[in-house]
């Protein structure tokens, strides 16, 4: 490895070119010397692409026909990442400012041990940078399908799974356990790819002073059935391939996240995990084909 190992960093868009423009405006300030930079559009439905290329037309742009996930959109660029030598591949989301020299922590954390497989940054609001959002990760509960992000630092130890919006992934991980599954349209996905990566032996980390920016819910404002739908197929998903007591973990996950909402007679949120569970039905004969 060199002493400046290569690293690409992925950005998946999809509508959000304005937070993609101005994340790569604070990517261009970065202090790392090896950087190469891959936008995913993600099948965007407005003028996304051309926006993207006018504001800066050096950066790779690659294009999805359809919106395949935050899994499926990720994929397309490490695969291109991995095509291209790349050492690290950098998660980041488009609606993030990462700091000057936040690569360059992210990058020192994982050459302190070979055997971690994924360091994560510290994600502060991007509307009042002084408080966390996600101390780089989460505690997480498969017994129960619950999950819980750090708000205070913690030890390497105690992180169960890395928080996406921005993580930094050996190559040699990804060789050996693959990318990040696209059975998950949106939620639970780098959950799983952690829990992967743990169960294969590796480590995870996090760089606590490499300091992320986040627009949390930018584009998405407030509570949305949609993404309440995707939550309940994604969790039932990761509780079925990692639970080791699936079934009851999936009936639990499902009784506390309806009862919630019925006791304060949130109709509309009820319908939504119900629609998350049809959706997981109707999607497991695929998905158990492809395990």
């Amino acid at each position: 490895m060199t002493s400046t190992p290569k690293v690409a960093c992925v950005l998946v868009n999809w509508n959000g070119w304005q937070d993609t423009v101005d994340c790569l405006d604070a990517l261009k300030l970065n202090d790392y010397p090896n950087l190469k930079i891959i936008v995913v559009d993600n099948g965007s439905t407005n003028d996304s692409v051309s926006r993207i290329r006018a504001s800066h037309p050096d950066i790779l742009l690659l294009e999805s026909s359809k919106n395949l996930g935050f899994a499926g959109g990720n994929n397309i660029g490490m695969r291109y990442a991995l095509s291209d030598k790349a050492e690290y591949i950098w998660l980041l989301n488009n609606d993030t400012k990462p700091a000057q020299d936040s690569l360059s922590r992210l990058v020192a954390k994982a050459r302190t041990d070979p055997k971690i497989a994924a360091v994560a940054s510290v994600c502060y609001y991007a509307d009042n940078p002084s408080t966390v959002q996600v101390w780089a990760g989460a505690k997480v509960n498969l017994w129960i399908g619950y999950a819980r992000n750090f708000t205070e630092p913690q030890s390497d130890q105690s992180l169960d799974a890395l928080y996406g919006a921005s993580m930094l992934i050996a190559r040699p991980a990804l060789e050996q356990v693959g990318l990040l599954d696209e059975g998950f349209f949106h939620y639970w996905e780098e959950t799983e790819f952690s829990v992967r990566l743990r169960n294969a032996g590796w480590r995870l980390a996090a760089a606590p002073e490499s300091r992320i920016l986040h627009k949390v819910g930018a584009s998405t404002g407030g509570y949305n059935p949609v993404l309440d739908r995707y939550f309940t197929t994604s969790g039932l998903r990761i509780l079925r391939l990692h639970s080791k007591i699936p079934h009851f973990a999936m009936l639990w996950f499902l009784t506390v996240r309806l009862a919630t909402r019925a006791v304060r007679f949130k109709v509309t949120q009820c319908r939504s995990v119900y629609a998350g569970v049809q959706d997981y039905l109707r999607s497991l004969p695929i998905q158990l084909k492809i395990r």
